[in-house]
């Protein structure tokens, strides 16, 4: 009988530790793309610190009449580089690259949208910058 609590035990941490992987560290998706204008870009936790940031995306209309559809698209960035880049930028036209996960972490961001490069900058009115 304790033999099989021990691998009942065994079992039910190997089960714990796989559905923390997948809900946290496993990417649901993986290679996604979002554009519009930063709205904003900030740094902000109590204890871990992290940049959070909202786009407004262009051009989204409800499938039904008087259905309500949010046009904002709130996300975190782990890298202080792209941060600093979406920072300095604020107000143009982004192509930002994500993943998502299934949950978001405290350490990771508020979002479980991460966005983990930009593909491109365009002024309001300008041409696209590619941002390699």
């Amino acid at each position: 009988m304790k033999k099989f609590g021990c691998i009942g035990g065994i079992v039910l941490l190997l089960l714990l530790v796989g559905f923390v992987w997948f809900k946290f560290y496993f990417p649901f998706g993986d290679d996604s793309v979002k554009d519009g204008y930063l709205n904003k870009i900030e740094r902000k936790g109590y204890i871990f610190k992290t940049w959070e940031g909202t786009i407004i995306q262009t051009g989204i209309k409800s499938v039904s009449p008087g259905a309500v559809q949010s046009n904002t698209f709130e996300f975190s960035v782990q890298n202080d580089a792209i941060a600093r880049e979406l920072q300095r930028n604020s107000g143009k036209y982004f192509v930002l690259h994500y993943k998502e996960y299934k949950g978001a972490l405290p350490w990771r961001g508020h979002s479980k949208y991460i966005v983990d490069s930009i593909i491109s900058i365009r002024d309001l009115g300008g041409e696209a910058r590619p941002n390699y």
